[in-house]
């Protein structure tokens, strides 16, 4: 792989996995490479091998005195928080034997430190994210035409946050499970991330989706055609987002939040201190190797700025 300006540079190994977050098994969740640098690389050879590798997101980890620093990059863009990713990360250390079976630790990232645990077998884990929290905003006209569109209505509520997504709460009875993609026909703020959801009342699906043998409480799909992702499969930060909402509506210290998209996956949702939601849920590691790559050894300050993080 040749970067865009860049010098020929002798090529070097880089471990690799493919991790399919917040799923009980191969093919559903929400896919994540991570790839484990051994020296700091610059934005543009980072996103490039985004592109090439063509997840949602590709983590990024690099240890530097003694800290792992975590980024995430889209096919198209680097973003400030990632939940599936940060899950993909967590058990992709447990893989290479970087953090032991029950081990926790800190992984610094452009949102701050973000505490993760992974569990006994290796398979699941928890982090610990920010919630934005939810501004209450009136939705675009385009907005509700396209909902009575696809499905009937207009939103109950509609929210704007400081992640820069936007929220919909939708009926009980809106067959969200079953709605085509929207990315094409977002306009406006929506494009940057819009969560549509609901809850999920007893008998109102045939089969109900369970995360670590809990029933889901409620259930969500999300479309970020702005980020480069028309639909995202299982957003952990768009449930830590939505999670205070439900824990304070069904009164409750812990719920379980389900993403009924074409690639389902859930997640249990706690709240942990003031602004943050703790989430635990599983993975499935689909392959492992290695990248061939030019060596990069540019950005040694945007690195060493995340390791500085206290």
């Amino acid at each position: 792989m040749t970067f865009p300006g860049s010098a020929v540079a002798p090529l070097v190994s880089l471990p690799a996995v493919l991790v399919e977050a917040f799923a009980d098994g191969p093919c559903c969740g929400n896919g994540a490479a991570v790839v484990q640098l051994h020296q700091p690389m610059g934005d543009g050879a980072l996103q490039a091998i985004a592109r090439s590798l063509n997840q949602s997101e590709t983590a990024f980890l690099l240890q530097q005195q003694g800290r792992w620093a975590l980024r995430w990059f889209t096919p198209s863009c680097e973003v400030p928080l990632c939940g599936h990713a940060t899950l993909a990360a967590l058990l992709a250390l447990g893989h290479w034997q970087q953090v032991a079976p029950g081990g926790r630790l800190e992984l610094f990232t452009r949102s701050g430190p973000l505490a993760v645990a992974l569990d006994a077998s290796g398979s699941s884990g928890q982090l610990v994210l920010p919630s934005a929290g939810l501004l209450p905003a009136e939705p675009s006209a385009a907005l509700i035409r396209l909902l009575h569109e696809r499905l009937g209505g207009a939103p109950l509520a509609y929210w704007s946050s400081g992640l820069g997504y936007r929220v919909a709460l939708l009926t009980p009875e809106a067959a969200l499970a079953q709605l085509p993609g929207l990315a094409a026909e977002l306009e406006g703020p929506d494009r940057g991330g819009l969560v549509l959801m609901q809850a999920i009342e007893k008998g109102s699906i045939d089969d109900l989706p369970s995360v670590l043998g809990r029933p889901a409480d409620y259930q969500l799909r999300f479309f970020a055609p702005g980020l480069g992702i028309d639909e995202d499969p299982v957003t952990g930060s768009a449930h830590a987002l939505v999670a205070p909402f439900w824990l304070d509506r069904l009164g409750r210290s812990s719920v379980v939040g389900w993403q009924c998209s074409p690639r389902p996956g859930g997640m249990v949702c706690d709240g942990a201190s003031s602004g943050m939601i703790r989430l635990s849920g599983s993975g499935h590691l689909l392959w492992n190797g290695t990248l061939r790559v030019q060596a990069d050894g540019s950005g040694a300050d945007s690195w060493a700025s995340l390791a500085a993080c206290a």
